[in-house]
């Protein structure tokens, strides 16, 4: 059933006041509110439900408004579900009349519904974002025409990896599942594999590595023990087979020690079949070369800006994951069309870092790509535009400390791609919050000025 969508009645309460009538309709959340075109969103991420009977969903300006919030300010589900209850500049964001002193919706009806939208609905808000902007005067549509591209890393909230770790975590996930399951294992080496793992850490901070590598041999034991256990306990029953089929697939790759691996059927021969995580095996591991952080655990991001600073700032045209730790001179083939329909205009130039060497952008094209250090077709304003290539740098920075893209909660490849499209989503809507307040003083300042001259000269 699709959901009944939200339009003011202008209806009156006796014992309710109005929202519009008890805040400040030119606070710059409430013109933000006026300047989005809800109508364009729920038609974009109403297209996932049906017209069959059952339970109507939120309303589509309800969700939409508490994911914008969630990103613009950095808050978890928990705390901006305490926030809108008390705020009520949020509420009137969110499309309610009167204010509310009960929440209408559940903290996992935000997860459901980021779920049930996924990146490609996701990104009808990034794009709504662009059009604000466009409206508001925050940004012109020729902006729109150069964009500077780069890549980054999304870490995942994960324990940072070790094998021994790893080890002791997925032998004790397969004794708790072989418990629920109603298996009898001959032995679970709770006791002594948790003091094997201490052993394990303790030698090796001492640096006493072969006293540690003795040790992560025996969890290494302890989990083959538990492995082959289990699967003679459940061999010849398909039910058992099926339910213990994900955890033993991890924990055989955890316990080959992650390398010698063999590629499952229809992956390339050089895929990374390392676990760094149990709870997210989509982790990688991708190492930037940065001197304080060599290697981060997490999916790859490619981040697209515009190219010059408009009046509301700079805005992230397109964003998206990229799992599988593609080479960045090879996802221009896929980055630049997903730019084109994301701003509704045809690129003319990109400006990358010598990351993209060789890339692989369509020929198809108009759009020209530069590369950090190139000589050849360099002309005065090209050389003027190529000194603000690191301008990038600063909008990855806000993204990861500001739009918590610096540490992803979001579960699954799926909640990889939905949590880097809402940071940049929370990023420019921020960006154009910032404009309109600077845009409400301007005029007061103005009109202050004004009379101020008047009083002077009538004074006079």
């Amino acid at each position: 059933m699709r959901p009944k969508e939200r339009r003011d009645s202008g209806q009156t309460d006796m014992f309710r006041a109005r929202l519009d009538q008890i805040v400040d309709t030119n606070h710059a959340l409430a013109r933000l509110g006026r300047a989005i075109d809800w109508r364009f969103l729920e038609e974009r991420l109403g297209a996932v439900y049906t017209d069959a009977p059952g339970h109507p969903p939120l309303p589509t300006r309800l969700m939409a408004g508490l994911a914008i919030l969630k990103a613009m300010h950095d808050l978890s589900d928990e705390a901006l579900c305490d926030r809108w209850l008390e705020n009520p500049y949020y509420q009137l964001f969110c499309g309610e009349e009167f204010f509310c002193h009960r929440l209408p919706f559940d903290r996992s009806s935000m997860t459901r519904w980021r779920q049930r939208m996924g990146e490609e609905r996701l990104n009808a808000l990034l794009q709504e974002s662009l059009a604000t902007a466009t409206r508001t005067g925050a940004a012109k549509p020729a902006d729109f025409t150069t964009a500077i591209v780069d890549t980054t890393v999304q870490p995942k909230a994960v324990a940072h990896p070790t094998d021994a770790k790893l080890m002791q975590r997925s032998r004790e996930r397969l004794v708790r599942l072989a418990k629920t399951l109603g298996i009898d294992l001959r032995q679970s080496y709770e006791r002594v594999g948790k003091y094997a793992l201490i052993k394990q850490q303790r030698y090796a901070h001492a640096k006493q590595f072969k006293r540690a590598n003795k040790a992560l041999r025996t969890l290494r034991t302890y989990l083959g023990r538990v492995i082959r256990d289990i699967v003679r306990k459940t061999k010849g029953d398909a039910e058992l087979e099926a339910a213990v089929a994900h955890e033993l697939m991890l924990a055989r790759r955890v316990h080959a020690g992650n390398r010698n691996l063999i590629p499952l059927r229809g992956q390339p021969k050089d895929a990374d079949l390392r676990v760094f995580s149990l709870h997210a095996p989509e982790v990688e591991c991708i190492g930037k070369g940065k001197a304080h952080r060599p290697y981060e655990f997490g999916v790859k991001v490619s981040v697209a800006t515009t190219l010059k600073r408009s009046k509301g700032g700079q805005f992230v045209t397109h964003v998206a994951a990229l799992p599988g730790k593609p080479y960045d001179g090879h996802t221009l083939a896929t980055v630049i069309p997903a730019i084109e329909r994301q701003v509704g205009a045809t690129l003319t130039r990109i400006i990358a870092d010598a990351g993209y060497k060789g890339h692989n952008a369509p020929q198809s094209h108009r759009v020209k790509v530069y590369i950090s250090g190139q000589k050849r077709g360099m002309t005065d304003a090209i050389r003027r535009e190529m000194k603000r290539r690191a301008a990038v740098e600063p909008v990855i920075g806000h993204l990861k400390a500001d739009h918590r893209m610096g540490r992803n909660h979001l579960a699954h490849a799926i909640g990889d791609a939905a949590n880097a499209v809402l940071a940049a989503v929370g990023y420019n809507f921020r960006r154009i919050l910032a404009w309109l307040k600077l845009f409400v003083a301007f005029i007061q300042a103005a009109i202050i000025s004004l009379f101020g001259t008047r009083q002077t000269a009538a004074a006079a």
